[in-house]
């Protein structure tokens, strides 16, 4: 039974009804169709360009989009499900999360870059733009997962949107550095918040739910579905909003061979770390998947296929020896509890790949990209920085993302430690029971369990 402050009757609802009203609101005041979404605006434009309806770029985004969608509710909400009596909360959190946040980020992304005569513009690239935006707060919540409430996420969501939008517009337009597949903007940012808040909210007691931490055969093989979904459509996560041509080609060829060579670095240091040479599944589920994180900031740049295959196996490696040596680390030293090991998936591979984009940023040169440069680096082309000066505000750029995760990771925590958000007790983590309505068949397994082996030590001793 769920105690009086765990209880979501009458907080969640009120908490989702407000949060949902005052969207509304301010979609009301603020939000209209851009002009490729507008009827007069669009067949206005058709006949002013001598365009037909196949020029609309929905037509070049949305299958895009589509697989970034997947990405964010299947892929990120079913490798979440490995722990084994957390699986309701893991897919439908998220699922609660993304959905307030696609809507929260529309409004705040909007005011910085689609923000025309007192309106925000909102097309199919401001619905990719959300989803990124989302992207980082389901990253934090894999730091969290089973210690923290749905009004602590949402609230959590909330904020981390809000941050995520200035930091940016910082990087991206004041700073004016390059992240085409977020390895700054999204993963860094998203892993060291998520820690942060993780740090805040230490449970000095959690041994007494570690037991349900724990993942069981058919837990894995579900988180196995989102892995290989997130692997699938990594690609085009990366180039969703990269210029049409050969700049999104060439994203997804450097995305598709870094996740391939990530892939076979993980399964060698996986059985290389094992006393047995055994396979361990944790591994597998996120460490291959972090060669996508690492090419995030340098995909659309000329990365070479060969280049973005060394970064990869990179990303394999030190990502596999974080789960293996540094979660524990973490945990028992600087008392950072990290559920999913977002640290080894997001976070290192999300620096390492700010730091690859800044050598290739300061390597960039008129002979390499031609007219191409454009596109790339457009600050190169006109000749307002070099490329060893654009290489150095890519570093920067790390640097606020680490800056605004940090400190806004901390104040989060610490507004949510209030005991009004109705945070679990130390004895009810990782537990569905406690926000869920569970089936008999799953909800007594553990009783029947305790049972039988309560039955089992009194035959022994008679």
């Amino acid at each position: 039974m769920a105690s009086h402050s765990t209880n979501m009757r009458v907080k969640l609802p009120l908490l989702c009804i407000l949060l949902e009203a005052v969207t509304i609101i301010l979609f009301a005041v603020f939000v209209r169709y851009d002009h490729e979404t507008d009827a007069r605006a669009w067949h206005h434009e058709m006949q002013v360009h001598n365009e037909s309806n196949i020029d609309n770029d929905f037509y070049f985004r949305y299958p895009s989009f589509q697989d970034v969608h997947t990405m964010i509710f299947i892929g990120f909400g079913f490798l979440m499900t490995f722990l084994k009596r957390y699986g309701f909360s893991s897919v439908a959190f998220n699922f609660l999360l993304a959905a307030f946040g696609l809507q929260w980020s529309t409004l705040i992304q909007g005011f910085f870059h689609g923000f025309h005569d007192g309106k925000i513009h909102v097309g199919v690239e401001s619905m990719i733009n959300a989803d990124f935006c989302t992207g980082a707060v389901l990253i934090s919540f894999g730091a969290v997962l089973g210690k923290a409430s749905p009004v602590q996420l949402l609230v959590m969501t909330l904020i981390e949107v809000t941050l995520f939008g200035i930091n940016e517009f910082i990087i991206l337009n004041i700073v004016g550095a390059k992240d085409a597949g977020g390895s700054m903007t999204i993963h860094t940012f998203g892993a060291y918040f998520g820690l942060m808040v993780s740090r805040v909210l230490y449970r000095s007691q959690l041994d007494k739910s570690r037991h349900k931490e724990g993942s069981v055969y058919h837990s894995d093989l579900f988180a196995m579905i989102g892995t290989i979904y997130l692997w699938m459509f990594w690609p085009s996560f990366n180039s969703a909003i990269t210029a049409h041509g050969d700049d999104q080609h060439r994203t997804v060829l450097n995305t598709y061979y870094s996740l391939a060579a990530c892939t076979l670095a993980t399964f060698a240091m996986s059985a290389l770390l094992s006393g047995e040479g055994k396979l361990d599944m944790v591994h597998i589920q996120n460490a291959a998947l972090a060669g996508g994180v690492a090419v995030g900031t340098s995909a659309e740049m000329m990365l070479t296929p060969f280049g973005a295959m060394i970064a990869g196996f990179l990303a394999g490696v030190i990502s596999t020896l974080g789960f293996k040596f540094l979660t524990p680390l973490l945990d028992s030293k600087l008392r950072i509890q990290d559920t999913c090991g977002v640290h080894n998936l997001h976070g290192m591979p999300g620096v390492m790949g700010a730091l690859i984009g800044a050598i290739v940023a300061s390597l960039a040169t008129a002979e390499i990209y031609g007219a191409g440069m454009d596109d790339v680096f457009p600050l190169i082309a006109d000749g307002t920085r070099t490329p060893q000066s654009q290489g150095v505000f890519q570093i920067i750029a790390l640097f606020v993302a680490l800056g605004f995760a940090i400190v806004g990771g901390i104040v989060v925590g610490l507004l949510l430690k209030i005991p009004l958000m109705g945070s679990p007790s130390d004895t009810q983590c990782f537990e569905d029971e406690i926000f869920w309505e569970v089936p008999e068949d799953e909800g007594g397994h553990g009783e029947m369990m305790a049972v039988n082996a309560e039955d089992n030590e009194k035959q022994l001793h008679a």
